[in-house]
């Protein structure tokens, strides 16, 4: 699907971009896979190691509507992966935040609209679902935009969906490289924001091979949420400095106790699929006949989940133990 296509992913030099061009450059040959983003050093660094004759890296942000057409000219297929994700950050700089994840969600649909680009796919976060904090409102609007972009294009062939999951292992900002850290200098304990928190957890490769699975599968305005397990905040620590001291600091700004990927308000729009979910869009697109999201792109078949079904962390019927931590992020690290 991917052979001799034009593939551009927006920030790019974030720790999802470095194992999605990996992923592609190991398993595809591209005509082009083109870097956006605004961190030109980051760039620099990136290049020496991903340097294929198919690889473009361009200076842009997702805030400028104009560099972003231009860099879209000739794209094939769209990840937009920018964004501000740091959730007391966002707490912060409330306006910063919304410039960057919904204007430039707006303008990224808008690029691809008017470049003719055949598949758009935005990352999402849980935070999106039911959210408490304006990082999670953000992404909730940005969702939104994604979803009534297939109700914008008319005539054009552009198809927009999203796809949704939890917590990264090791990615920037996660708490596994903070706790490393923290072991590493020899503290004393670690920080738990409080003793019943439990997350959703995911690789870096398992995100990135659920995204490219999901161009196959798309119709166009699904969110996509794949199966995966959870974990007890206090287990991660024990797995990673068994016997060590916990220190609890409570929750922080903007910050839930257990997070949501699939809400009980829209259990009557989701679909259970045999690793995944798909929430449809709950309006209708008028431009052509609505789709049958039961069966998706590769003939796999869903059903929709009872009524009030809701797919939150803390009754997740998967939880990692701390054995199976320690193994899962010894591996997710390498």
């Amino acid at each position: 699907m991917f052979n001799d296509k034009s593939i551009l992913i927006t920030g790019g030099t974030g720790s999802f971009g470095k194992q999605y061009i990996k992923t592609i450059l190991q398993k595809y040959k591209p005509k082009r896979l083109i870097v956006f983003s605004r961190d030109e050093l980051k760039q620099f660094e990136m290049e020496q190691v991903f340097n294929d004759e198919c690889m473009r890296y361009f200076i842009g942000d997702v805030r400028d509507q104009e560099r972003l057409i231009q860099a879209m000219h000739g794209v094939d297929y769209v990840i937009h992966a920018a964004a501000l994700k740091q959730v007391p950050a966002a707490e912060y700089n409330p306006m910063e935040c919304i410039k960057t994840n919904i204007h430039g969600a707006e303008n990224v649909i808008k690029a691809a609209i008017l470049n003719n680009v055949e598949k758009v796919i935005a990352l999402s976060t849980d935070k999106a679902a039911n959210p408490i904090n304006l990082y999670g409102a953000t992404k909730l609007a940005s969702d939104k935009l994604f979803v009534a972009g297939n109700n914008m294009v008319g005539p054009r062939p552009t198809k927009f969906a999203v796809v949704r999951y939890g917590n990264v292992v090791g990615s920037r900002g996660s708490v596994v490289p903070f706790f490393e850290k923290l072991i590493d200098d020899g503290a004393a304990s670690l920080p738990i924001t409080h003793t019943d928190m439990t997350r959703f957890w995911i690789t870096l490769q398992q995100g990135v091979d659920f995204v490219l699975k999901n161009f196959k599968r798309m119709h166009g305005g699904e969110i996509f949420v794949p199966k995966i397990p959870s974990i007890r905040i206090p287990d991660l620590a024990e797995s990673m400095a068994p016997g060590m001291a916990t220190e609890i600091i409570g929750i922080r700004p903007g910050e839930k106790l257990h997070e949501i990927m699939c809400p009980a308000d829209d259990s009557h729009l989701t679909l259970e699929f045999h690793d995944h979910y798909v929430i449809r869009p709950s309006i209708r697109f008028y431009h052509e006949s609505q789709f049958d999201y039961t069966s998706n792109g590769i003939e796999e078949k869903g059903a929709p989940v009872t009524q009030g079904f809701e797919y939150n962390s803390g009754t997740n019927d998967h939880f990692l133990s701390v054995a199976e931590l320690s193994s899962f992020n010894n591996q997710a690290m390498r």
